[in-house]
C-alpha cells in the first residue's frame, strides 16, 4: 500500500493552474488572483488632514497662546486654493487637502475661535495630524500577488488602488459521481436494501469551500453502460471524483470502465484509515480520484487529497491545507500500520494553546461524529502511544 505522502505527491505532480479570466470587482470575492495587482494611483493623493481643526504653520504657533487670522476653509472634496502665510490659518476638516504653506493641523479642541481670529492654546509639533501623500501606497506599487485569496480586505485594497476588474483563476470544475445500486437521492424513500447517497453533497460543499465548482453527476448504477452514460457528462471537468465501486469486487466497475476509456492508472490502495481503497489516475488532462463509498472515508480522503489538488489548480500554496500542531487532551494508544485520521474537536485553552480531543467513537460507519468534529488528528503509521498534554498533528476541517 502506498504511503499517504507519496500518494499526495503523485496526485499533485505536474498540476498546472487553470487559465485566467477577468471579473468585475463586485464578483471577485473568494476568487484567487492570477496576476500582480499594482496601484493605479497614489494614496492619499495629497497631504490630507487627519482631524477637524485648523491648518497652520508650526513655526507660527511654537509659542502659545498664538492668535492667527482665519483666511478660508478646506473640506473633503474641496480644498483651499490659496496658501497659508505668516500669521494665518485655514479651517480644515478630516480628509481635506492640506493647503500650501501649512505643515501642521491644530485640532479644534485646542483652539478658541472668534470671528476671523483663532487663538491656538496648545502648540502642535510639525506634521501633526497630517496624512502624508503616498503614506499608504504609491502608484505602480504591487500590493497583491498571484495566489492571494480575495477576501474582504484584499477586495477593499484593490478598490482603493483603482481597479474595477481583476484577473483571477478560473474555478476548477470538479465532477462528482456516486455509484451503486444501493443508493437513492436525499429526499427519496430508500428501498429495503438501499441507503441515501450523501457523499456527493458533502464533497460538493467541500469543493465549493476550497474554491472549485462542483458538478454533481447523480448516481450511476452498477453496470458499465450506466457508468459510461454518466461519465460522458464529465469529459470537460478538470477533476473527476467517483465514490464507491473503486475496489476489486465483482460489482466494482469504476476502474475497468475508466481504463477502457483511456485512463492511465496511478494507484488504487493507500496505507490510510479510513480510506484504503482510493483510486488515482489520469484521463488525458483530467485527474481522476476514486474515493471510497463509505461517507466518512470519502469526506476524509477528500480533505486529504482533493482540497490540496483544488488549491494547486488555483495556483495557491498547498501549505495552507497542511496539518498544524495541537496538544492532546487525553492519552492515545499506539497506532497500527496505516496512517490514521481520527475525527476530533479543537479549542483554545486559557493560555491560547490549541487543544484537541478525539471523538469517543472512531467507527468509520458513523457520520454523526464527523459532523461534530472540526479537525482530524493525524497519526503516522506505527506511531507510539501518547500521553495527555503531548503534541499531535491536526488537520483542520474548515469547510
Amino acid at each position: 500500500m502506498l504511503p499517504v505522502d507519496e500518494a499526495l505527491r503523485r496526485i499533485l505532480e505536474g498540476v498546472s493552474p487553470t487559465d485566467t479570466e477577468r471579473v468585475a470587482l463586485a464578483e471577485a470575492a473568494h476568487r484567487v488572483l492570477a496576476e500582480d495587482v499594482r496601484a493605479t494611483l497614489t494614496q492619499p493623493p495629497f497631504d490630507a488632514s487627519a482631524m477637524d481643526g485648523f491648518a497652520v504653520r508650526a513655526c507660527d504657533v511654537a509659542q502659545v497662546p498664538a492668535t492667527l487670522t482665519l483666511i478660508g476653509e478646506a473640506r473633503a472634496g474641496q480644498g483651499f486654493a490659496g496658501a497659508v502665510g505668516q500669521g494665518s490659518c485655514v479651517r480644515i476638516f478630516t480628509g481635506a487637502p492640506v493647503p500650501a504653506g501649512a505643515d501642521a493641523i491644530v485640532i479644534q479642541e485646542n483652539t478658541n475661535a472668534e470671528g476671523s481670529l483663532v487663538t491656538v492654546l496648545e502648540a502642535p509639533p510639525a506634521h501633526a495630524n497630517l496624512r502624508p501623500r503616498g503614506g499608504d501606497f504609491s502608484e505602480g506599487q504591487v500590493l497583491l500577488a498571484p495566489g492571494r485569496l480575495l477576501d474582504a480586505r484584499a477586495i477593499l485594497l484593490a478598490a482603493a488602488m483603482g481597479h474595477g476588474t481583476l484577473a483571477v483563476r478560473r474555478k476548477p470544475v470538479i465532477a462528482v459521481l456516486a455509484t451503486g445500486d444501493e443508493l437513492v437521492e436525499p429526499g427519496e424513500q430508500p428501498g429495503p436494501d438501499q441507503i441515501v447517497s450523501s457523499n456527493p453533497y458533502g464533497l460538493a460543499a467541500m469543493i465549493a469551500a476550497a474554491g472549485g465548482t462542483p458538478r454533481l453527476l447523480g448516481i450511476a448504477r452498477d453496470t458499465a453502460a450506466a457508468l459510461e452514460e454518466k461519465l460522458d457528462a464529465a469529459c470537460d471537468a478538470d477533476v473527476l471524483v467517483t465514490t464507491g465501486g473503486a475496489s476489486v469486487g465483482d460489482h466494482d466497475l469504476v476502474g475497468p470502465v475508466l481504463k477502457a476509456r483511456g485512463m492511465t492508472p496511478g494507484f488504487w490502495k493507500i496505507a490510510m484509515r479510513p480510506g484504503k481503497p482510493l483510486l488515482f489516475g489520469r484521463l488525458g488532462g483530467q485527474r481522476v480520484l476514486g474515493l471510497p463509498g463509505n461517507p466518512v472515508a470519502a469526506l476524509i480522503c477528500g480533505r486529504v487529497f482533493l482540497v490540496p489538488l483544488i488549491e494547486r489548480l488555483l495556483g495557491r500554496d498547498t501549505s495552507g491545507s497542511a496539518p498544524v500542531p495541537a496538544r492532546l487532551s487525553v492519552a492515545m494508544e499506539k497506532n497500527g500500520p496505516r496512517q490514521h485520521y481520527l475525527r476530533a474537536t479543537t479549542a483554545n485553552d486559557a493560555s491560547g494553546a490549541l487543544v484537541v480531543t478525539p471523538q469517543p467513537s472512531q467507527d468509520s460507519s458513523l457520520v454523526s461524529p464527523l459532523a461534530a468534529s472540526n479537525a482530524l488528528i493525524v497519526r503516522a503509521a506505527d506511531a507510539p502511544a501518547l500521553k495527555a498534554g503531548e503534541d499531535v498533528d491536526v488537520l483542520p476541517m474548515d469547510f
